[in-house]
């Protein structure tokens, strides 16, 4: 296999409403068919109107962001100092849910297409309409979780298979593959940002040579489902299913629930002891601590004041 890897120059800057099929072919005539397209997400969203009106600057601007990051994040995964890794309604797990302020004026923010595969068939059907008949790769830049620096992987795709399956397949030892399967649109991408680069404006690619594109199901392929993904909880996720779970730990466990609701409702939560015996004593500073490990799970703080005949719990905050 031989694969070329080429810029599109030329495309200029990309409005809302742009025909970015008329712009690539434009720019790129020489494009044949079985070439693979791999396209920037911000020049789709920006053809798409997918951009927001925020404050150039000031703390007007950062209120602004934050109220839109809120509205494209399904669940916060982690948050440390200023950055935010959030799972898109997409199902991407990106910092910031992928919104952009670089290679746009400084009153506006750019999302990510709001369909990325839909995107690429859309690309793709017009392509064809001009005689070109493409594969497409809707591709935005990500951090890797235990990796330092950034690579392009693939949001979006359309005319070529997202993944390369070898599980079956039996290497040169012997050995039959059980587990291996290439993300072929991720690498694609990554080749393609090689020749793109950041502050060029080259946002789109091509990569020549590559066999066996297919028709493929999109870049969706690539998203783990929750029964199969092993690190599904973000860090405040986590730390809050461990206290539950250390609340509730035997057949205690509906009377703890139902008095942690009743704090809730009220306010304070008076508990006394079953009988006078030590061990009634026991089992009530283990139900104080229960109902206040329960409560906190839910990010609710709480004190707690003992006495000669039981404890008193009180929400604070």
């Amino acid at each position: 296999m031989k694969l070329e890897i080429l810029p599109i120059h030329g495309i200029g800057d990309v409005t809302a409403g742009d025909d970015l099929a008329e712009l690539i072919t434009n720019a790129a005539p020489w494009l044949a068919d079985g070439d693979i397209l791999v396209v920037t997400s911000k020049i789709v969203s920006k053809a798409e109107g997918r951009l927001v009106e925020v404050p150039a600057d000031g703390p007007e601007r950062e209120e602004a962001r934050q109220q839109v990051l809120a509205g494209e994040t399904a669940r916060v995964v982690a948050r440390r100092g200023p950055t935010t890794i959030v799972q898109t309604h997409h199902g991407f797990v990106m910092a910031a849910a992928g919104i952009d302020a670089s290679n746009v004026d400084k009153t506006h923010l750019v999302l990510l297409p709001a369909d990325p595969d839909a995107s690429a068939r859309a690309l793709r059907d017009n392509l064809k309409a001009r005689k070109k008949n493409v594969a497409v790769i809707i591709s935005d830049t990500m951090g890797r979780a235990w990796r330092n620096g950034l690579t392009d992987v693939a949001l979006g795709a359309a005319g070529i298979e997202a993944v390369r399956d070898h599980r079956g397949e039996i290497d040169p030892y012997g050995n039959e593959l059980v587990l291996t399967q290439m993300a072929v649109i991720d690498e694609l991408s990554a080749a393609a940002e090689l020749v793109k680069g950041k502050s060029d404006q080259v946002p789109v690619a091509v990569i020549r040579g590559y066999p066996e594109t297919g028709e493929g199901n999109g870049a969706k392929e690539l998203i783990r489902d929750t029964a199969s993904d092993m690190f599904s909880l973000g860090t405040a996720e986590a730390r809050a299913q461990g206290l539950r779970d250390a609340a509730l730990l035997d057949a205690d466990e509906v009377t703890t629930a139902q008095r942690a609701l009743e704090i809730v409702r009220t306010g304070a939560l008076r508990l006394t002891p079953a009988g006078p015996a030590p061990a009634d004593f026991l089992r009530l500073g283990a139900e104080t601590h229960r109902v206040r490990t329960m409560l906190a799970a839910d990010g609710h703080r709480t004190t707690v004041v003992f006495d000669d005949t039981g404890a008193t719990i009180e929400v604070t905050g």
